[in-house]
């Protein structure tokens, strides 16, 4: 009998540790029931596969014409065919995910990163300072995106890393606002009315209470924003003012490709194919994501 009783903490410890599941893990399990938010997940890795090992995968180099080779369709030799200038199309698809995915992430980045911290100023310390703030933000969002990063790319010039900078600073609003608005509930709660009371600075608060409590949103709104990222990044470049020639961005191709539509579809059909699996994949594996961070979804 007094084994057993000496064994009971034990075996109710043990009980308790395999009821209680870890919070990351009851996450992904609520995640792997959302098939549609799997299917996202897995088209994001697999251009994200594709991107990575893009010169192992490839056939031919992005750069390599044949002008004896132009536009044929589809075949074993060039299974997307070839554009008009005898280049490979599915090699330059492969490359173009690299170019769409560092714009997507590193725009998307640099907006998530400025704008988080102009929405914690603005929703934290108020008054005059969330009055300037915020009339930035909606001055920006008074344009068409698109049209402000026309203006922005016209401003520096044509280019990618223009492009990127461009697609970042239009951005910008989306995760300020929505930070913004975090804070102001975020910053009513006891437990920053406690740090106040016990004299803990601003800076420690913001960033080590408000900021690790308001990243839910982040998350959830960068995954998505990549990819319009993505989109205004193949807008930028079908109008001529993304990546330039021979760069294999996905924009770039349709543009260059538009005059060829009747006598060789292939040549847009692919380039377009993958923007739609990309963006598809995101915004999917964003929605998913919504669904298990989002306090609202799950009730």
């Amino acid at each position: 009998m007094a084994e057993i009783a000496k064994n009971k903490p034990h075996t109710l410890n043990k009980i308790l540790e395999e009821q209680v599941t870890p919070p990351w893990k009851e996450a992904w399990q609520t995640f792997c029931k959302n098939k549609l938010a799997l299917i996202g997940l897995g088209l994001v890795i697999f251009f994200l596969i594709l991107a990575f090992l893009a010169p192992i995968i490839a056939p031919y180099g992005f750069k390599d014409q044949e002008l004896s080779k132009r536009l044929l369709a589809p075949s074993s030799e060039h299974w997307f065919g070839t554009d008009d200038f005898g280049r490979d199309i599915f090699s330059r698809v492969l490359y173009g995910a690299r170019i769409s995915l560092w714009v997507g992430f590193f725009s998307v980045l640099g907006s998530a990163v400025i704008g988080t911290f102009l929405g914690i100023i603005a929703g934290y310390y108020g008054r005059w300072v969330d009055t300037i703030i915020s009339r930035i933000f909606d001055i920006m969002l008074a344009f068409p995106s698109i049209l402000l990063a026309i203006a922005v790319v016209a401003i520096l010039g044509p280019s990618l890393q223009n492009a990127l900078i461009a697609i970042a600073i239009i951005n910008i609003p989306n995760f300020g606002r929505l930070v913004r608005s975090k804070v102001l509930s975020v910053k009513q709660e006891e437990y920053i009315m406690a740090a106040k009371a016990i004299g803990m600075g601003d800076n420690r608060i913001l960033f080590r209470h408000i900021l690790p409590n308001s990243m839910t949103p982040i998350i959830v709104q960068g995954t998505l924003a990549i990819a319009t990222a993505i989109i205004e990044a193949a807008a930028l470049g079908f109008l001529g003012l993304g990546a330039q020639a021979p760069n294999p961005e996905w924009g770039k191709m349709l543009s260059d490709s538009k005059q060829y539509l009747m006598q060789a579809p292939w040549t847009l059909f692919f380039p377009g194919l993958a923007i739609m699996l990309t963006v598809l994949g995101f915004n999917l594996m964003g929605d998913g994501l919504r669904d298990v961070l989002d306090p609202k979804m799950k009730q």
